[in-house]
């Protein structure tokens, strides 16, 4: 008789079957797809992994920053209220998403799963999508590619060094709404710190 305690030998749920999630400092790589996965699965696997951005054994996280910074390029030409659009629903979306991917490759906020750190990013371009769209004369060439650079900087920092609440949802929240939010905190943080830099540099050295 099978003791009433046994684990089924195929059981599925995440929390059982989730791997910790990867040392980010060596080499990894991406987990594949399982065998027999659906069209929809594969559309969302490759949406997770930023269509491949993610995919660089090392440092994954900024190579997808890089696709969504190159994504949101195009987006940003589409007026405030459009790219702003686009993130919130990015955003919301993105909590299935990530959570679908990381069922996908039975590890939790794999580092190859970057969709969050393309929201995060374009949650740090807000600002300057503002600017683009009703204050145009005061953004140079120069200027825009140096408030591009700043943005990525920024959001890679917080991104990566975590200060509270950051690090607070990346250890106390799981699932998909974990994956994202932390990376949706780094960028709202990166925007305010986006704006005081620019304000600052404005104060001083009026445009």
């Amino acid at each position: 008789m099978t003791p009433s305690n046994a684990n089924p030998p195929n059981r599925t749920e995440p929390d059982m079957n989730h791997n910790h999630k990867p040392d980010i400092r060596k080499a990894n790589v991406c987990p594949p797809l399982p065998k027999g996965a659906t069209a929809l699965d594969k559309g969302v696997y490759w949406l997770g992994i930023g269509l491949g951005s993610g995919l660089p054994k090392r440092a994954p996280g900024t190579w997808g920053t890089v696709g969504g910074l190159i994504v949101a390029l195009p987006l940003l030409q589409l007026g405030f209220i459009t790219f702003f659009m686009v993130t919130v629903m990015a955003s919301i979306v993105g909590v299935w998403i990530c959570g679908r991917t990381s069922d996908l490759m039975q590890v939790h906020d794999d580092p190859h799963i970057v969709w969050d750190e393309w929201v995060g990013m374009w949650i740090s371009l807000l600002p300057l999508s503002f600017i683009i769209t009703y204050l145009p004369q005061h953004l140079s060439l120069s200027l825009y590619g140096a408030a591009i650079v700043l943005a990525f900087i920024l959001f890679r920092f917080f991104d990566i060094a975590k200060p509270n609440p950051v690090k607070w949802a990346d250890s106390k929240l799981s699932g998909g709404l974990g994956i994202m939010m932390d990376d949706i905190l780094a960028g709202i943080m990166a925007l305010v710190a986006w704006l005081m830099i620019v304000a600052s540099v404005e104060m001083f050295y009026p445009l």
